[in-house]
């Protein structure tokens, strides 16, 4: 018989607290090896009523500004180069699945953002089986409830970004991976895991990274034990070509790509942004600095890590038989670690704006170290679980002392709001108006399909409400006769430096940092009147409006290159 701890069965009187923990966990065990699909209702269930809120929200940012027109696009016409926007050269199938699901919803926002939580629901399942293939099944719920409420990807559940299609199929390929543990695998295992990883990266091209990483990893463990037995050594290098395989699909699409728009990689601009202009050592260095931050700390990430770090200075806790708390298996901890050093790395170099929601498969991964060593060293861990769930819930309403993306967050729910709020007031008011304004709320103004006019109005491009660009729009004053403001960042009133690196001028060239105008100097600079401003949460809006006769066209809105995605 096994040794009990003194609050087992046999103590004289046991906590009914303590007895309930007990029976919820034998329950989780018991239903450890039930079939994920009786689980998947609930979890969207879930996902979808603590989002209702937002479900009938009208498109937003990058949402606006291309995945929605490329599926739309391929919804009306069957391509899969969208004419509406630019080609970024994405892979097709966020659009296929939308246009597919739009056929049963209908083409209405609320359809798209269903869809998403669908998506996300699928996301977490996945977390949810890595996790209980990896430890155990009260670590896995712990560690899929924590990934749902953490502010990046509960904001992302919704949105229709290519990031959450891509990181539901990597997550449930690293669950199959991982499902092999220490052995060398099947070759079922094999099959499915380059199905996974192909159709990652056939919704996220950068998905890419994380099965080449892998593949690098098995390959070194082929150079370096070779010693082991030959079945293993050629199990070692099916999995390296498995890992590989998935490339293929993408090479098919880029081919594809080129061989309908002569560009392999997108836009000119889209590939000089996001590529060849982020190769400076300065600038790759300052962008991993925040990468790691992103991982460890954004969004008060910081509390389950510093929990962490705290509970690894304390001893392993024994289980009722005297053995140690398992651990998740260091060769198993050191493939994880790849995964996160190579995202971290591949992000640092790739991609001209540092947004969070590409390193959206990252989160579930460090979430389930924190709870695997609380769960190894905590005899009380589910407090950290309640500690880091108040954290990730205020992280969704109160915005943290630096600059972040509204999308980081429910602040791209204020955005929108402000947006919706003004857009609204000018159709009602001034249908006839040209309107001065940046991207995205240029297409939002021309395109009814994003939700916020019935009809088209004219506008005149900038590429932000800096100083420069509203001096070039006062040169051009007889263009347009109304004015639409807004934020394009939050910025606290006083920043921290503790999550912040470099300076006002490596951020302007190396992340396209600008400061905007207020509504207030804007006005008093281009010689208009404010007749709407609001504000949400240190977000605002604002119409200005200018009294003279125009005589304009419909101008084709300048898109920032920091939001050419």
């Amino acid at each position: 018989m096994g040794q009990h701890t003194p609050h087992s069965r046999h103590s004289p009187h046991p906590s009914i607290g303590r007895r309930s923990l007990h029976a919820l966990r034998d329950l989780l065990r018991t239903q450890g090896s039930l079939p994920l699909w009786m689980f998947f209702p609930l979890v969207f269930v879930l996902v979808y009523l603590s989002h209702g809120p937002l479900l009938r929200l009208p498109y937003y940012w990058d949402e606006a500004g291309y995945y929605i027109p490329a599926a739309y696009d391929f919804f009306r016409t069957g391509t899969l180069i969208p004419f509406s926007t630019l080609s970024n050269a994405h892979p097709p199938l966020p659009s296929v699945l939308l246009a597919a699901w739009w056929h049963l919803s209908g083409f209405v926002p609320s359809g798209t953002r269903t869809a998403m939580c669908l998506v996300s629901a699928l996301a977490l399942l996945g977390v949810f089986r890595l996790a209980r293939t990896m430890v155990r099944v009260e670590v896995a719920v712990a560690v899929t409830f924590l990934t749902g409420l953490y502010p990046v990807w509960f904001a992302q559940s919704t949105l229709a970004h290519a990031d959450m299609f891509a990181a539901a199929a990597t997550l449930w390929a690293l669950s199959v991976y991982f499902e092999r543990g220490l052995t060398a695998g099947t070759g079922r295992q094999r099959w499915w895991t380059v199905l996974l990883f192909s159709l990652a990266v056939l919704s996220k091209e950068t998905a890419v990274v994380t099965p080449v990483a892998l593949a690098a990893w098995e390959g070194l463990q082929l150079l370096r034990n070779r010693a082991e037995t030959s079945p293993i050594r050629r199990a070692r290098l099916q999995w390296v070509l498995a890992l590989l395989a998935p490339i293929l699909p993408l090479m098919a699409w880029y081919a594809y790509h080129f061989h309908k728009t002569g560009f392999l990689f997108g836009n000119p601009e889209f590939l000089r942004y996001n590529a060849t202009a982020t190769l400076e050592p300065q600038r790759i260095l300052l962008a991993f600095g925040h990468r790691i931050l992103h991982v460890t700390a954004h969004m008060n990430m910081f509390v389950p890590v510093l929990c962490t770090v705290a509970a690894m200075m304390l001893p392993p806790l024994l289980e009722r038989n005297g053995t140690q708390r398992p651990r998740i298996a260091l060769p198993l901890q050191a493939a994880l670690g790849v995964v996160l050093l190579a995202n971290l790395l591949f992000f640092s170099v790739v991609g001209g704006a540092l947004l969070t929601r590409y390193l959206l498969p990252l989160y579930p991964l460090v979430l389930l170290e924190c709870v695997a060593t609380w769960r190894r060293r905590v005899r009380q861990w589910w407090l950290l679980v309640a500690l880091s769930t108040v954290a990730f819930v205020a992280g969704l309403f109160i915005n943290p002392p630096y600059r972040f993306a509204p999308e980081d967050n429910l602040s791209y729910h204020d955005m929108i709001l402000l947006q919706q709020q003004a857009i609204t007031r000018i159709a009602k008011q001034w249908p006839q108006a040209i309107v001065l304004t940046a991207w995205p709320a240029s297409d939002e103004l021309r395109k009814p399909e994003l939700g916020y006019v019935q009809r088209p109005i004219k506008t005149v491009g900038i590429e932000n409400f800096s100083l420069p660009e509203m001096r070039k729009a006062a040169d051009a004053e007889d263009t347009y006769d109304t004015a639409l403001l807004f934020s394009t960042k939050y910025g606290p009133p006083r920043m921290v430096r503790w999550m912040h690196l470099g300076n006002a001028a490596t951020d302007t060239r190396y992340f396209g940092f600008h400061k905007d105008l207020t509504a207030q100097q804007a006005a008093a600079l281009l010689h208009g009147t404010i007749v709407w401003q609001g504000e949400r949460n240190g977000l605002w809006a604002a119409i200005l409006r200018f009294p003279r006769a125009v005589d304009a066209q419909l101008a084709e809105p300048a898109l920032p290159l920091a939001l050419r995605r």
